[in-house]
């Protein structure tokens, strides 16, 4: 239900890494002034780390915001060369709440029974954890339940998926989430994550 809703993922600051995400490997480079491609305006910044995540490797981060008209983008670039990858992971505790999660702007990520998170122009990349990409759905769910012009079905799926994910991030409820990226830049670093190549 919660389908390709990436305006609450613009929002988000989950797109750059928060602390304790990783070390730095090196310091954050800086480009301001730059031509945004929406407004045109010479407003655009552009960030770029290097991050090193623990039990997981080497991350580059890039990011570009316009201050004129809020333009933002965000994505993320794991720089060993993994390839085409599925991961699947389900959440059974509330202490799953912690596992790291990487996702690219060309990762899809799905929540069966729930929604999903498309690749695109538009999609972020972020580095959050399992209930930051859960609140995020969350957030998509609270937009259709808000909205005056959605129909009374659609306002009903999202109250009861709304408690479905609360009644996770708790650990009264389990969950499966699968990430799949063509580029293998995503991924659910945990022992419990399943991981298999995915087909192109």
């Amino acid at each position: 239900m919660a389908k390709n809703k990436e305006a609450s993922e613009k929002k988000s600051e989950d797109s750059m890494p928060k602390e304790g995400s990783g070390s730095i490997l090196r310091e954050p480079v800086e480009l301001s002034g730059q031509p945004c491609p929406v407004c045109g305006t010479n407003n655009l910044t552009l960030r770029e780390e290097d991050i090193e995540i623990p039990y997981f490797g080497a991350v580059s981060v890039f990011s570009m915001k316009c201050s004129n008209c809020e333009f933002r983008k965000s994505d993320v670039e794991i720089l060993e060369n993994r390839g085409p990858l599925r991961y699947t992971f389900e959440v059974t505790s509330e202490e799953d709440m912690k596992v790291r999660v990487i996702r690219s702007s060309s990762g899809t990520v799905k929540i069966p029974y729930v929604g999903s998170l498309e690749p695109g122009d538009f999609a972020e990349g972020f580095v959050t954890n399992i209930e930051g990409l859960l609140t995020k759905f969350k957030e998509v769910l609270q937009s259709i339940r808000d909205n005056e012009e959605e129909n009374d079905e659609n306002k009903e799926k999202a109250k009861s998926l709304i408690k479905k994910i609360d009644r996770t991030i708790w650990g009264r409820e389990r969950m499966k989430i699968i990430i799949e990226d063509p580029t293998g830049n995503s991924a659910i670093i945990s022992e419990k994550a399943s991981v298999e190549k995915l087909k192109k």
